[in-house]
């Protein structure tokens, strides 16, 4: 299995909406700044997490994206599959036509770690991935970053943040 970028970049910005969308609908240009992933090809990728109902689209002021569903019903390899990307770690793409016409002698064991990688990111949902102590500590220095450069942190917002206000 070899995951492109357009998979990885895909997941990390479900990650992004699923941790920053509690309040409201999340910008594609916040995600962009967060994540450090050009507008352009996070409005591609948007565009198919949305026609495979991930995601859903609010119009006007304050709108951008949200999660279509709960963050617990969206998984790893959800996400993975909306963007065209596959889990499959075979030579002939699980067609089983690897040596002329017919499946090789490691097809099989291919074919069943293609199966296990789909099981393992299956069993993550956004809600999983949330909950990890190093996501919320990126996902922390992430927002710090972002407001320190629009030059609104200060210890009062450090301070809240530690307490949960």
């Amino acid at each position: 299995m070899k995951l492109t970028t357009r998979g990885r970049y895909a997941v990390t910005a479900m990650l992004d909406l699923a941790l920053n969308g509690k309040q409201g609908p999340v910008s594609l240009a916040a995600i962009s700044q967060r994540q450090e992933i050009s507008l352009s090809y996070l409005e591609q990728l948007f565009a198919k997490l949305r026609k495979n109902e991930l995601v859903a689209s609010v119009r006007g002021p304050g709108g951008g994206y949200r999660l279509s569903r709960d963050s617990e019903q969206i998984n790893v390899a959800d996400i993975i599959s909306a963007v065209n990307e596959s889990t499959d770690s075979t030579s002939c793409q699980g067609k089983g036509d690897c040596q002329n016409g017919e499946a090789c002698l490691t097809h099989q064991l291919w074919d069943d770690l293609s199966q296990q990688i789909h099981v393992f990111l299956s069993g993550i949902s956004l809600a999983n991935l949330t909950q990890r102590r190093e996501v919320k500590v990126v996902s922390e220095r992430q927002t710090r970053g972002g407001l320190e450069d629009a030059g609104m942190y200060s210890e009062t917002l450090i301070n809240a943040k530690a307490l949960n206000l």
